[in-house]
């Protein structure tokens, strides 16, 4: 089973820079794709920006220039640095993991972070 924990959400004036982290655990084989997604209050939740194991990257346009992902594939664990953030950047960002995990076979996995609320005051 793979657990994950984001962190880094908050409170930040327009114009301000939060760092997300998601970080993974369990009998990881191999982390293949990340996404960040974010889901504000009646909208549906968008794909924010995505990172492959090749550290390929992509972006919704209505962040490119302004976030960017990372990611320390010793830890496990995935970064979004998100600069002059905006109110329209308020919602619950979620990340998504698809890798791989060794058990009893080597099987692929996908899952879904807690949450962690973003709130960018104008």
């Amino acid at each position: 089973q793979v657990q994950l924990v984001e962190s880094g959400g908050g409170l930040v004036q327009a114009g301000g820079s939060l760092r997300l982290s998601c970080a993974a655990s369990g009998n990881i084989l191999s982390i293949n794709a990340v996404g960040w997604n974010r889901q504000a209050p009646g909208k549906q939740r968008e794909l924010v920006a995505a990172i492959t194991s090749g550290s390929s990257t992509n972006y919704a346009d209505s962040v490119k220039g302004r976030f960017t992902i990372s990611r320390d594939n010793a830890k496990n664990t995935v970064y979004l640095q998100m600069n002059s953030l905006k109110p329209e950047d308020t919602a619950v960002y979620y990340c998504n993991v698809r890798g791989v995990v060794r058990t009893t076979a080597e099987t692929a996995f996908e899952t879904w972070g807690q949450g962690t609320q973003v709130t960018v005051s104008s």
